[in-house]
């Protein structure tokens, strides 16, 4: 089996090639950071007009890295949501445009279930497994049972994890994207500087929030300015760097004690399990992963994560999960219709802030 997997559903443009052997045959990724950069986030129309623009030479390029013709493909997916509209509508098109041309199955990807599988693809992780689903626009807890069965045990009721790290980093002066800005500062910070919320710590259940934690970074901020203002110019290098540790470790206590307490539930419930695993965009913070090794460790679970580089948004994830349910005989009709909305777990309690993606 051989699949073509296409992804625009934010802000990067990205094709890949991955056959059964869970061989990556080529890849190819392109960045919208430079158009986006000056308005310190993505704004959904210039990234649709991207996706329009170069989706057929990155899936070209991507063709010829791999020595492939489109014959010899076996299926081809692509990110069907959830994301912004835009940009989702552009990948979808151009996949049920090679599916109808060459006459090969169509597979309609769950943005989120990529990111959910692709450790199966780089650790040959076994299922069931606990999971932590970490970006931009989500941040989930989540049971991956197989491909299409999920259990969520938590979810954001506001804020993703990685816009809150965008957010300050903006409020900070930092340059776009703010997540390894952040990282970045928080290595030279102090991590204990500044008494930072941990949001719903100490409360029932698994769910997350940091809508407080960044109003609470903005308190920090003013707090510098005499007029009580967003304005981080009476800050130093060193006051931004340890507010940076500070609510970089903010982040990761209070992502790791909700995961603590879903460990303890899939420990329960799935005593065959032996992963944990963190994926998404958030799942590049070194800092995370180490403190979520400690949660694994205490837990008695495997920790394990995605490469550096196939943590963020890209065409390699949604084409193994097009492969995954592609051998398990699944396949769309060309009349599906892309979604900004699209739960993993369609039977849990929905959350007025789970599963947004905000510019």
């Amino acid at each position: 089996m051989i699949v073509l997997g296409i992804e625009s559903s934010c802000d990067e443009t990205a094709a890949s090639i991955v056959n059964e052997k869970k061989e990556i045959l080529a890849q190819t990724v392109l960045s919208q950071l430079d158009e986006h950069r000056p308005y310190g986030g993505v704004v959904p129309e210039i990234a649709a007009r991207a996706h329009l623009q170069y989706i057929d030479s990155i899936i070209d390029e991507t063709m010829q890295k791999a020595g492939l013709s489109f014959s010899d493909l076996s299926a081809v997916a692509a990110a069907g949501g959830p994301g912004l509209i835009g940009g989702v509508m552009v990948g979808v098109m151009s996949a049920k445009a090679i599916s109808l041309a060459q006459n090969i199955p169509f597979i309609a990807v769950n943005h989120l279930e990529g990111h959910a599988l692709m450790p199966r693809l780089t650790s040959g992780v076994e299922f069931p497994y606990l999971l932590l689903l970490a970006s931009g626009g989500h941040c989930q807890i989540l049971v991956v049972e197989g491909p299409g069965k999920y259990k969520r045990l938590g979810t954001t009721i506001d804020d993703a994890a990685g816009e809150a790290y965008d957010k300050v980093a903006k409020m900070m002066g930092l340059d776009y994207p703010g997540g390894p800005e952040v990282e970045k500062k928080a290595l030279n910070g102090d991590k204990l500087r500044f008494n930072l919320p941990r949001p719903l710590k100490g409360k029932q259940g698994c769910d997350l929030s940091f809508s407080g934690l960044k109003t609470a970074v903005r308190h920090v901020i003013e707090g510098f300015s005499p007029d009580g203002k967003i304005d981080n110019a009476n800050m130093s290098e060193q006051d931004i760097a340890d507010l940076c540790a500070s609510f970089q470790y903010a982040v990761a206590d209070s992502l790791c004690y909700k995961v603590n307490k879903a460990a303890k539930i899939f420990r329960k419930e799935f005593p065959q399990g032996k992963f944990l695993v963190v994926s998404g965009g958030v799942a590049a913070n070194v800092f995370l992963r180490e403190s979520l090794k400690e949660v694994a460790a205490n837990n008695k679970l495997d920790f394990t994560a995605p490469p550096l580089k196939l943590c963020t948004d890209n065409g390699t994830m949604i084409a193994w999960a097009g492969l995954e349910r592609f051998r398990l005989g699944h396949q769309d009709s060309l009349d599906f219709r892309p979604r900004p909305r699209w739960p993993l777990d369609a039977d849990a309690p929905k959350s007025t802030g789970a599963g947004l993606v905000k510019a």
